[in-house]
């Protein structure tokens, strides 16, 4: 028994310490292809990100919003955190008969606890195969790949259960309440005799032992680098969900590199992204909630990550030297082999197009921006970000362009519009209504008077009829509750949202400079605006240009009002009413509940909630430019939006954004049901309450 005690233990030092270094020698290579990407920005906020990391990895919040997979990945979290100990025990056990860790009175609780969670485990591991392989989620990749994590894991459970039942044939220990399934396998097997229960304990105790340490190698060269990558990208991740980085346009004329602007090759991400790349579990979430995806067109979000990441495997192989794969001869023919590369092969990869042999211009062109990706991803990828920057290079290095967007973006460099229509017709709207008192900075300025808030009336109320009467009803609010406002008149323009969603990021900027130099020449330090996009890049992304002021959509400064009782909702609008969440006010802010309190306030009213709502509320189509070209793959985004709704079965659809509700407006059109369901925004539900309500008050 010593002879074979000697050469246990130098057979599991030996393939540990190699298991040990082939671990390290594949987490040190992508590292080094990370390394080649540009370096990061950190903003130092510890605190914020720990907690985070609590929250999203350790409570699981992510996960748990598809609460079958969510409870099956708590259980296989935990229970793989809590067996630790049990697979130590399971070493001594095996490296020196008799002995265990040392407990003392507790140890027999700790095994009884290390059956159950190692029970709990085979549980999960069984429903996960179920959900995969017989309940065939669409969002699921299947495959021996896909379910080989699963036979890790179940290979560590069974093996530990089976040895530890022959340990207690071999030792001659009776059976225990502590070790209700050890003593079970020890029961049916009892016949055995101590001999062959001692060779069957350590045939199970190397099995474990192999495929733990197998498992340790397989994890970061597979999907499962996650969980190494994935705790450390969502303490990286944005504290501003969806900012997107500035660009520095100062170009060093003594360089002599290409001069190039977004991502055209892989090691133009940044190093946190290409750490999104590792930590993607391929999970399919972001794909089965994508607005483009859900209607047919190429994009999909969980693609592009794997594809990148494939590629940067393979591009980091043929440029640092180091091999993608680890036992390198159990991969002689797989891609990203350098051993087994030849010089033409990694030329070939280093000269493969990013934008084109890896990832089309036409799954860039899908993204509406939306989040709704971002939002379900467990470990914080940012999706939107990545083919923000893909999409740069296309506009401002290659100059490729949707013609449709082409024509818009053109419009809003000559006329600070989407349309094209004159500059000088943008105050015209507030002639609709000349009781209502909409003054302009300047006008004011004649009249020495100041004014609280800008009203930023952006493009779609100053030129859109249906968007106009968006306006109109928010500043007659304004006007009944007393708020002092003004806005720019001809002096506004585009906000840039348009402009940096598609990737121009050099107009965005011309606009975005403009705009400062307006807001602070007039002193604006608080702006409320009817559209979400302007509210969001005015609060999260005009401070890198060196603006900052309060800024408020137009339902948070309502709400605010209607909390006051400086305006009354009175009469009461008996409609059944369903409210669609704007990406740009929820996702991206986190703003959802002003809107409902609004219109929950309103007598009468019945809100229900479309099946996808609040932070899984689906797009309506009109995010990243997409407002103005014409869907010719799939289904319309909208059409599908517009159909959750009628699920609910309303009388009325509102929404928070004219975006949104022009979208949700012609999907009821493309149903032909707009004579029956009306769209409303919700200042307009608020008036409607407010001055009829008035009205029949002094009738």
């Amino acid at each position: 028994m010593e002879t074979f005690m000697m050469i246990n233990w130098i057979a599991f030092l030996i393939i540990t310490f190699y298991a040990l270094y082939l671990f390290v020698k594949v987490v040190t290579t992508r590292i080094a292809y990370i390394r080649l990407g540009h370096k990061s920005e950190f903003d130092g906020e510890i605190k914020l990100r720990l907690k985070r990391v609590w929250k999203i990895v350790f409570g699981q919040s992510k996960l748990l919003k598809d609460k079958k997979s969510g409870t099956i990945h708590v259980m296989m979290f935990y229970g793989f955190l809590l067996v630790q100990l049990g697979a130590i025990d399971m070493f001594v056990k095996g490296l020196s008969p008799g002995n265990h860790l040392p407990f003392g009175m507790f140890y027999p609780g700790f095994v009884f606890f290390q059956e159950l969670v190692t029970l709990m485990i085979l549980v999960a591991v069984a429903w996960a195969f179920y959900r995969r392989y017989m309940e065939k989620l669409v969002r699921l990749k299947r495959g021996f790949k896909a379910g080989l994590v699963l036979i890790f894991i179940g290979t560590l459970m069974v093996s530990v259960l089976f040895g530890n039942g022959m340990a207690m044939i071999w030792h001659g220990h009776d059976p225990a309440w502590t070790e209700p399934v050890a003593s079970l396998v020890a029961m049916t097997f009892g016949w055995l005799s101590e001999g062959a229960a001692t060779v069957l304990f350590y045939i199970a105790w190397w099995v474990h032992t192999i495929t733990l340490l197998s498992f340790l190698v397989y994890v970061p060269q597979s999907k499962h680098a996650h969980l190494i990558a994935a705790p450390i990208n969502v303490f990286l991740s944005k504290q501003v969900p969806g900012k997107l980085k500035k660009i520095d346009f100062e170009i060093d004329e003594d360089s002599e590199e290409e001069v190039t602007f977004g991502v055209g090759k892989v090691e133009d991400f940044e190093q946190h992204q290409m750490l999104d790349f590792y930590a993607c579990v391929e999970c399919g979430r972001c794909t089965d909630v994508c607005p483009a995806s859900g209607t047919g067109k190429m994009l999909s979000p969980m693609d592009i990550m794997v594809k990148v990441r494939d590629h940067l495997t393979e591009k980091g192989a043929a440029v640092t030297g180091k091999s993608a794969w680890v036992p390198s001869y159990a991969f002689s023919g797989a891609t990203g082999n350098v051993a087994s590369a030849n010089k033409e092969a990694a030329a070939t990869v280093q000269s493969a197009s990013l934008i084109g042999d890896v990832i089309t211009a036409e799954e860039l062109s899908g993204c509406t921006t939306c989040r709704n990706c971002e939002d379900a991803c467990p470990v914080n990828n940012e999706h939107v970000g990545t083919i923000i920057d893909l999409r740069r290079y296309l506009v401002m290095t290659e100059g490729k362009m949707d013609s449709d967007i082409q024509r818009a973006v053109t419009n809003i460099e000559r006329q600070g519009n989407p349309w094209g229509l004159s500059k000088k017709d943008r105050i015209k709207w507030r002639d609709e209504d000349e009781s209502v008192y909409i003054p302009t900075v300047k006008e004011l300025k004649k009249e020495d008077k100041t004014f609280e808030y800008l009203f930023w009336v952006s493009s779609m109320g100053s030129f859109d009829s249906r968007s106009q009467k968006i306006a109109m009803a928010f500043a007659k609010l304004m006007n009944q509750a007393g708020v002092s406002f003004a806005i720019l008149g001809n002096m506004e323009t585009n906000s840039g949202d348009t402009a940096r969603r598609i990737g121009n990021e050099f107009l965005f900027q011309e606009i975005a400079e403009k705009n400062i130099k307006t807001f602070e020449k007039n002193g604006v330090t608080k702006i409320v605006t009817i559209d979400p996009h302007a509210y969001n890049i005015f609060k999260n992304e005009y401070p890198d240009f060196g603006y900052e002021a309060e800024v408020y959509h137009h339902t948070q400064l309502l709400y605010d009002l209607v909390k006051t009782a400086k305006l009354k909702p009175v009469l009461a609008i008996n409609e059944r009413l369903t409210y669609h969440d704007s990406c740009y006010l929820g996702r991206y802010n986190g703003v959802y509940d002003p809107p409902r309190e609004i219109l929950t306030a309103i007598p009468g009213l019945e809100l229900v909630e479309m099946n996808r709502n609040r932070e899984n509320g689906m797009c309506c189509g009109a995010g990243g430019g997409l407002m103005w070209t014409e869907e010719t793959t799939g289904n319309r985004i909208n059409v599908a939006r517009t159909e959750q709704a009628l699920a609910v079965q309303p009388t009325m659809i509102s929404s928070a954004c004219p975006y949104c509700l022009t979208m949700l407006s012609d999907g009821t059109k493309a149903k032909e049901v707009d004579e029956d369901i009306s769209t409303l925004d919700v200042a307009e539900i608020l008036a409607i309450s407010v001055f009829e309500g008035e009205q029949s008050k002094t009738a």
